[in-house]
């Protein structure tokens, strides 16, 4: 008894076929690719991601001084009562023998990694692209560009202002308290107060892209607009690491201003795409 096309056929290919999402693919076509063609690729992928974070993050141990000096520079330079100053430099404390050379790794992981952010979006994008169609790829690489930019300008503005923070948490009750704040302490608050800024930067491009979708539209965002405020602000005063009275305020300010600007991005994009379709 003669058998089926889909009996004969490779599980693997079946898998192949499954995971490119296309049914009427023609197995000829040069561009095809089988599931393990896929993992292959995303292997590699993955590979050369890695390799750019160990690269970037070993350079970024090699100047571990500098990159620790700005880091640093927002401490007060009384901030620990057994700190001594050296070179005009404020030092943290450690609590283990190892620990001052755990937070160099740490922070130089973590700086290879914001660094590697480009080629990390680009290795996505190289693997995901051919499945995607001309109109999705346009708009895909402008998206990827502001991501980075947005996450980008989170950062710097959360540097700017981490200083302010600082100094209110660590004088607030310095009259009563001794402070001692170890290396690991103070680079974890850091990095979760500057990462939610990064995060909190990515709303216009998140609202955006729900816009293209066909899920959100400027109008919806405009009527919605006292709810989403007070939503950000209390979202502001419970993601903010410590309870300072400046994080709020600053991020609850750029979050509204990041909601008003994606409002602006949505009608853009609108018009843009209406355009389009009328000159189709």
């Amino acid at each position: 008894m003669a058998t089926g096309n889909t009996q004969q056929q490779d599980p693997l290919e079946m898998l192949g076929d499954l995971f490119s999402g296309d049914e009427d693919q023609d197995p000829n076509d040069p561009s095809a690719m089988t599931l393990v063609e896929h993992l292959e690729e995303l292997r590699w992928r993955i590979f050369k991601s890695l390799i750019s974070i160990v690269i970037f993050s070993v350079v970024a141990f090699i100047f571990h001084e500098q990159i620790l000096g700005f880091l640093t520079r927002p401490l007060p330079a009384a901030a620990n009562a057994i700190a001594v100053l050296t070179k005009g430099n404020q030092k943290l404390t450690v609590n283990s023998v190892g620990e001052g050379f755990t937070v160099y790794l740490l922070v130089s992981a973590a700086v290879g990694f914001l660094c590697s952010l480009p080629v990390i979006l680009y290795q996505v994008w190289a693997f995901i692209s051919p499945g995607l169609y001309a109109r999705e790829k346009k708009h895909a690489v402008p998206f990827i560009v502001a991501g980075v930019v947005l996450f980008a300008a989170g950062l710097a503005l959360a540097y700017i202002v981490l200083q302010y923070p600082i100094n209110w948490l660590i004088n607030f009750a310095s009259d009563n308290f001794t402070s001692l704040i170890t290396a690991g302490n103070y680079f974890t608050f850091i990095a979760y107060f500057m990462l939610v800024f990064g995060i909190a930067f990515e709303i216009p491009l998140v609202l955006t892209f729900l816009s293209i979708i066909g899920i959100i539209t400027a109008e919806t965002l405009t009527k919605k607009r006292a709810v989403a405020h007070v939503s950000m602000w209390i979202a502001a005063t419970i993601i903010t690491p410590g309870a300072d009275l400046y994080s709020p305020i600053f991020l609850g300010v750029a979050m509204s201003c990041l909601f008003e600007l994606s409002i602006i991005f949505i009608k853009i994009t609108a018009r843009i795409r209406a355009r389009e379709e009328a000159a189709s």
